[in-house]
């Protein structure tokens, strides 16, 4: 099979998936094949793998939360030395061309495995997670957030494991640095106006649009993330993480069924999307006045549990 077959294979199945979990599942089976091969192709230009290692997912996929249309964001962890990472960096490179191909669109900010920042022996993926937190710019910080929702999908769970724990430490000998996290996710970009209207995008390509990523699911996963960092909770879908953190922090039951159902309204209208950028997107047209009333209590709440959770950490890291 090659990536042709694969494309063929996704675009046939994309659209019979019947919900978010079913979705997300395909999108893994997709890119797994899609990584296998370029793995092979790799192997037969420049011989065997030379170091066990670790093909990871970060962003929406790293947290099961893709739409129909995805772009990539991955990296690689390789137990070995320096004069390996050459092969990496080529098998992040085909791995690139071969998603892309299959059908989805390189990452804007070249958070791929192709990139040398983000292909890393695991002595120097732990060197690099402490470099960005010891920074602590809004950079390095954004950096460190996108790699935290990592989960691998082909390889040695071990090494990512290993270097979280690297984090965890971190975070525990340097409780300061979690106010600049807070304030590096703080802000939540309004969906509602002062006279209780939707606020879509007033001008340009998609105007009269709203965006559901920004102003409503960005606070369930900015306040779950917070969360997971100060509580050592490993797993990064946002699910995952209200069923591991909800034990110590009760207030999080109300809004993991909110989350869910968001999860899945969002599935409802991205099935439209005709493109990466589009899945984003809601056209305020299409929306019911029963729609609407459910987007704004999404909205209200998300922004209610950022509120509740940035409280609950201060508190706690007062303490530490």
């Amino acid at each position: 099979m090659g990536y042709q077959e694969i494309k063929q294979y996704r675009e046939q199945h994309i659209h019979k998936q019947v919900n978010h979990r079913q979705l997300n599942a395909l999108h893994d089976e997709v890119m797994e094949q899609t990584v296998q091969l370029a793995m092979e192709k790799v192997e037969e230009e420049q011989g065997k793998v030379p170091a066990p290692f670790a093909f990871f997912l970060m962003g929406s996929a790293g947290r099961s939360e893709q739409s129909i249309w995805s772009d990539q964001d991955h990296g690689i962890i390789y137990d070995g030395n320096q004069g390996e990472k050459e092969y990496f960096l080529l098998l992040g490179e085909e791995i690139v061309s071969g998603l892309e191909i299959v059908g989805y669109e390189r990452c804007e900010g070249k958070v791929m495995a192709s990139e040398s920042m983000w292909t890393n022996s695991v002595a120097d993926w732990k060197k690099q997670v402490t470099t960005w937190l010891e920074e602590a710019n809004w950079q390095s910080l954004r950096h460190f957030l996108t790699f935290f929702d990592s989960r691998v999908l082909i390889g040695n769970q071990h090494f990512l494991a290993e270097i979280k724990q690297v984090i965890f430490s971190y975070i525990k000998d340097h409780p300061g640095v979690v106010s600049r996290l807070i304030d590096n996710v703080g802000f939540i970009r309004k969906g509602i106006g002062v006279f209780g209207q939707l606020l879509p995008e007033p001008s340009g390509q998609m105007m009269g649009q709203i965006n559901i990523k920004t102003t409503t699911l960005f606070p369930y996963i900015n306040s779950l993330r917070l969360l997971a960092i100060t509580n050592e909770a490993t797993k990064a879908p946002t699910l995952d993480r209200f069923t591991t953190l909800k034990r110590k922090y009760p207030y999080l039951e109300q809004y993991q069924s909110l989350f869910q159902s968001l999860l899945e309204f969002k599935f409802r209208f991205a099935q439209q999307a005709n493109n990466y950028q589009e899945v984003h997107y809601i056209p305020l047209k299409q929306l019911t006045k029963s729609d609407k009333q459910e987007l704004k209590q999404y909205m209200k709440k998300g922004s209610a549990l950022f509120s509740q959770t940035k409280k609950s950490l201060k508190n706690e890291c007062s303490k530490w």
